[in-house]
C-alpha cells in the first residue's frame, strides 16, 4: 500500500474546497454524476476512434444508498483510471483531465462537451462525507486501485481486485449530512440536476404493485433521466406535439404554451434550447425563474437574469450552453463576453419570431396579444434595440375590441383626435369598468379609446410619448376629453357670466379648495351635469411613484391627490340650482358632487355614509 500527501497547489485550499467550493452542499451529487458521465463519454470516444476495441457493455451509471452503512455510491463503466492517473488527477487538486482529453481526442464527436473543466468537482464529495473511496480500473491493461482519503491532505492508494472497467465512488456520509441517505432526497436531486444527462442513470427500482408482485414479476431498473431531450435534436425532425410533451414534462400543472422558439447556435458561441411563451395576461411576478439553465445537459440554475434579458425571464423553457461553467456566479456572467452575446442573440430570436408570426398570420398574432403584450412592452421599455425591432408589431387595443399597430392607430385618429396645438391625443383607459361613463361619453362624441390596463402601461405610455412627436396619451377621465369636445363642438353657455360665477361659488362651498378645483364648462345639455376629472400629468406621476418610481417621482406620491369638478352650465339642473332656495342650492350641489365622486369610487368613509343618509331622505320626502 502506498501512502502520501495530496498535492495542494494553494496553501490551505483543501478546507476551503470542503466548505465553500459550492454554496449548496447538494451540488456534490451533480458533480460526481457529471464526472461519471464524462468518463462514460470518454470510453465511447475512444471506441469511436478505434483506440478501445473491447465490448463497451452496459454504460448505465448507477447511484445507490445504504442507510445502514451510511454510504452513497456512484458507479460508472467509463474510462477508469490507472494508479498514475489517480495520482495525477485526484491528488493534484485543480489539474483537470478533461482539458487534456479534449486536446488529445479533439476529433472525437462531442469531445468538447466534457463537463469537468476545473478538476475541483470531485472534492465537493467532502462537503457531505468524512471519508471518500475511489475504486477504479482503467480501460488499459493495468491493475485496479483503491484510493481513500478522510478529508485531510493524507491519502492511501492500493491495488485491489476489480474485474470490470470503470470507477466506483463511495461516500461515507458524515452525521451533519445524513439527510442525503434518504431515498426521496437523492431521487429529488437526481431529477433536479441530472434529469437530461446523455448517459442513462439508474437509481433504485421501478415501483411494483402488489398485483405484479403476486404474479412474480421482477422490478426493473429505474432510469431517472431522458438522455436525448428535444433541445439537442434537429427542429426539422420534431412535431408540435413533441414540443408540447416536453413542456408538460417540465411544467406538469401548467397550461399549454402559446408558441415556442428552438435555439440552435454553434458560432460564435454554443447555445441550444427551447423557449416557450406561456399564457400570461396582465401579471408576471409569479412567473419568473421558469427558464432552466444547463451546461451540456447538466442543470445549473433557474436564475438566468444575466444570460436572458430581464424582460424575457417571463418566458419558460431551457437553454443549454457549454460556454457557461457549472460553477456559475453572477459576477462571472456579468463579465463574460459570450454571455453578453447569448443575451443579445436570445433577444433578437424572440423579436424575429414575433415579427414572423405577425407577418404570416396576423389573426393568430392578435389572438395571442393579450398574453404576449407584457413581454413586448417590457422589452421595448428595457432595450432600445428590442424597441426598434418590435415597434411594427406592437399593438394598441381599442375599447371597440379592434387592434392597431402604433402607426395604424395614429393614422386612424388623426382626423378627429387633435388638440388646439394639433397634437394627436390618444385617449386611454386603465379600467373599462371604472371609467365606463367616460368611455361612453368619448364614443358618443366619435372619439376612440384604447385599453392600457397592464401593470407597466404607465411607463410604456411615457416611452411612446418620448418616441412620437406631437402625440400625447391622456386618460379618458382626464380634463382632456372636455377640451377636445369644446374644440370640436361650439356650445355657448345659456347662463350669463354672473350666473356662472354664482354657480361656481355654490359648488366651491361643497369641497376643499386645497384638493379640488371647480370649473364651469359649456357642454351639451345631454352631457352629465357634474363630472370629475384629474390632471393627467399629476395623476400619472402619482401612480408611477406608487409602483416604485425613484428620484423626483417620489415627491408626487406624497402630494395630496387633486381633482377637477366640471359643472355643465348648459344642463337644465344648473338653472334649477340657481333658482332654488339658498338651503336647497347647497343640498343639490352637494348631492351632484357626491354622485360624481361615487361614480369614480372616490366617495368613502363618513362622506359615503352622509351621502347614503341624504339620499334616503330625498327619496322619502
Amino acid at each position: 500500500m502506498e501512502k502520501g500527501h495530496i498535492s495542494v497547489q494553494t496553501e490551505n485550499i483543501f478546507p476551503i474546497i470542503k466548505k465553500f467550493l459550492y454554496s449548496d452542499h447538494e451540488i456534490f451529487l451533480r458533480e460526481l454524476v457529471s464526472n461519471a458521465v464524462d468518463a462514460t463519454k470518454k470510453i465511447k470516444g475512444l471506441a469511436q476512434l478505434g483506440e478501445y476495441q473491447n465490448d463497451l457493455g452496459d454504460l448505465t451509471i448507477k447511484v445507490s444508498i445504504d442507510k445502514d452503512a451510511k454510504t452513497i455510491t456512484i458507479s460508472d463503466s467509463g474510462i477508469g483510471m490507472t494508479a498514475e492517473e489517480v495520482k495525477k488527477y485526484i491528488n493534484q487538486i485543480a489539474f483537470s483531465s478533461a482539458n487534456e482529453f479534449i486536446e488529445k481526442f479533439k476529433d472525437v464527436d462531442d469531445a468538447k462537451s466534457i463537463i469537468g473543466h476545473f478538476g475541483l468537482g470531485f472534492y465537493s464529495a467532502f462537503m457531505v462525507a468524512h471519508t471518500v473511496e475511489i475504486q477504479t480500473r482503467s480501460y488499459k491493461d493495468e491493475p485496479a486501485v483503491k484510493w481513500t482519503c478522510d478529508g485531510s491532505t493524507e491519502y492511501s492508494l492500493e491495488e485491489i481486485e476489480k474485474s470490470e472497467r470503470g470507477t466506483t465512488i463511495i461516500l461515507h456520509v458524515n452525521e451533519d449530512s445524513e439527510e442525503f441517505l434518504e431515498e426521496g432526497r437523492i431521487s429529488g436531486l437526481l431529477k433536479k440536476y441530472c434529469r437530461f444527462l446523455p448517459v442513462p442513470i439508474q437509481f433504485g427500482e421501478k415501483y411494483l404493485s402488489e398485483e405484479d408482485k403476486k404474479e412474480g414479476k421482477e422490478a426493473e431498473a429505474n432510469i431517472i433521466n431522458i438522455t436525448e431531450p428535444i433541445w439537442v435534436k434537429s427542429p426539422s425532425g420534431l412535431t408540435d406535439e413533441d414540443y408540447l410533451e416536453f413542456y408538460r414534462e417540465l411544467y406538469p400543472m401548467a397550461n399549454d404554451p402559446l408558441f415556442w422558439i428552438h435555439l440552435n447556435v454553434d458560432y460564435p458561441f454554443n447555445l441550444t434550447g427551447i423557449l416557450y411563451f406561456p399564457p400570461l395576461n396582465k401579471t408576471y411576478e409569479v412567473q419568473k425563474d421558469k427558464i432552466q439553465l444547463y451546461s451540456n445537459q447538466v442543470f445549473v440554475t433557474n436564475n438566468v437574469e444575466e444570460i436572458v434579458p430581464e424582460y424575457l425571464t417571463l418566458l419558460h423553457g431551457v437553454i443549454d450552453s457549454p460556454d457557461i461553467p457549472l460553477n456559475v456566479s453572477r459576477s462571472y456572467l456579468q463579465a463574460d463576453g459570450n454571455v453578453k452575446k447569448i443575451n443579445q442573440h436570445i433577444s433578437k430570436k424572440v423579436s424575429d419570431k414575433l415579427a414572423e408570426i405577425f407577418k404570416n398570420d396576423r389573426t393568430s398574432f392578435e389572438e395571442k396579444w393579450a398574453d404576449i403584450s407584457i413581454f413586448v412592452k417590457y422589452g421595448m421599455l428595457s432595450d432600445d434595440k428590442f424597441y426598434d425591432r418590435s415597434k411594427n408589431f406592437c399593438l394598441l387595443k381599442s375599447t371597440a375590441n379592434k387592434l392597431y399597430t402604433l402607426e395604424e392607430y395614429k393614422e386612424f385618429i388623426k382626423d378627429n383626435q387633435t388638440d388646439k396645438n394639433e397634437s394627436l391625443v390618444i385617449l386611454y383607459t386603465n379600467s373599462e369598468i371604472e371609467q365606463h361613463a367616460y368611455i361612453k361619453k368619448a364614443n358618443e362624441k366619435s372619439y376612440d379609446v384604447v385599453v392600457m390596463d397592464s401593470i407597466i402601461d404607465n411607463h410604456f405610455i411615457q416611452l411612446l410619448e418620448s418616441k412620437f412627436e406631437k402625440t400625447q396619451f391622456k386618460r379618458v377621465d382626464a380634463d382632456t376629453l372636455d377640451k377636445l369636445i369644446e374644440k370640436d363642438t361650439a356650445y355657448e353657455s345659456v347662463l350669463t357670466q354672473e350666473q356662472q360665477d354664482n354657480l361656481k361659488q355654490i359648488f366651491e362651498n361643497q369641497v376643499s379648495k386645497d384638493t379640488t378645483t371647480v370649473e364651469m364648462k359649456s357642454l351639451s345639455p345631454d352631457d352629465a351635469p357634474v363630472t370629475i376629472t384629474k390632471n393627467e400629468f399629476m395623476r400619472r406621476m402619482q401612480e408611477m411613484s406608487k409602483m416604485g418610481g425613484g428620484g423626483g417621482m417620489m415627491m408626487f406620491g406624497d402630494m395630496p391627490e387633486r381633482i377637477n369638478i366640471a359643472v355643465n352650465t348648459n344642463h337644465p339642473i344648473s338653472q334649477k340650482i340657481l333658482n332654488a332656495a339658498d338651503a336647497d342650492k347647497n343640498k343639490i350641489a352637494k348631492q351632484l358632487t357626491d354622485l360624481a365622486l361615487l361614480s369614480q369610487g372616490m366617495l368613502k368613509g363618513e362622506a359615503l355614509t352622509d351621502f347614503v343618509e341624504r339620499s334616503v331622505g330625498i327619496i322619502t320626502q
